[in-house]
């Protein structure tokens, strides 16, 4: 089985290494008995899904997008009938291109909370060599 050792671990869950410490330390997360000590992947994609439920929990809206990423706006670049948004979301930057009066309307600044939903058709999945 795969396994993570903690700053990678931290890394994919978007939290610090003190958070994934403290959560093995609280018996959120099981460890192995190597040294240095590493995370199993089962129990790693685990809180994985325990984070996302957690996210969605706290949304005060419903949709039908399953992708969603909650972050902070970086970036507002509104040029003549279009805006580029980018948003923050632990490791993941997300971009999206809207009408600039979407943006207006939705007051997007840098620092804003927001949330991307994504729904697409195909999804591209990719594992490092080896």
């Amino acid at each position: 089985m795969q396994t993570y050792r903690i700053a990678r671990a931290a890394q994919l869950l978007g939290v610090s290494d003190d958070t994934v410490r403290r959560w093995v330390d609280q018996g959120l997360l099981p460890v192995t008995d190597s040294t240095p000590a590493e995370i199993p992947g089962d129990a790693l994609a685990a809180r994985a899904l325990e984070l996302a439920d957690e996210a969605t929990a706290q949304s005060d809206s419903l949709s039908s997008a399953r992708n969603r990423f909650v972050g902070i706006v970086t970036r507002v670049q509104i040029e003549g009938l279009m805006a580029q948004i980018d948003i923050q979301a632990g490791p993941h930057r997300v971009v999206s291109l809207m009408s600039a009066e979407a943006a207006r309307d939705l007051r997007l600044e840098i620092g804003s909370l927001a949330t991307a939903s994504v729904k697409a058709t195909q999804v591209v999945i990719e594992v490092p060599k080896g």
